[in-house]
């Protein structure tokens, strides 16, 4: 009995020292969520806007049966429309129940990769406090690139629990 709960602690303490992220591009930016805030990705599909809902609401679709709310997280981060506008190549990353009260996806231009990130590679310093009301957790500065010319990319971590829970008030 003592043995299974070293080794359950020990998985806490590892769990702790990493995050797992998905990350995904908007733009020319490039932005991650918490990998257990997402139940699916999925292609784009038609979307039926709603008439006189907010900006940042895209629109419904209809997933195996189910309504979803399709949120631009273009608008809501306030990021410029990228020159082709066309949803060909977008995806929806479909919210995990207990993040909204609704069904809900955010519309993003590409899902890249999940990442398993060391808690000492995210800067929390330039961020702002999300105690503020802030929605960005920090900054993944992300290693790329092969041997001997590797370089960091920066990946803005953002609250969406915070994010679509301000957009909803």
């Amino acid at each position: 009995m003592e043995l299974t709960e070293q080794k359950i602690q020990a998985g806490k303490d590892e769990q702790e020292d990493e995050i797992q992220v998905v990350e995904f591009i908007i733009g020319e930016d490039k932005f991650a969520v918490n990998l257990f805030d997402i139940k699916e990705i999925v292609e784009a599909s038609r979307i039926t806007p709603l008439p006189h809902a907010p900006s940042h609401i895209r629109g419904i679709i209809d997933l195996r049966g189910e309504i979803t709310t399709i949120i631009d997280l273009r608008q809501l981060l306030e990021i410029a429309a990228a020159k082709d506008d066309s949803s060909a190549d977008l995806r929806f990353i479909v919210l995990d129940d207990n993040v909204s009260s609704q069904k809900t996806g955010i519309v993003v231009d590409e899902v890249t990769s999940v990442l398993t990130v060391p808690v000492t590679d995210i800067d929390n310093s330039s961020c702002g406090s999300v105690e503020e009301g802030g929605h960005i957790l920090g900054v993944i500065k992300k290693e790329v690139g092969e041997r001997g010319e590797s370089r960091k990319e920066l990946v803005i971590w953002i609250d969406v629990r915070r994010l679509i829970s301000n957009a909803n008030r």
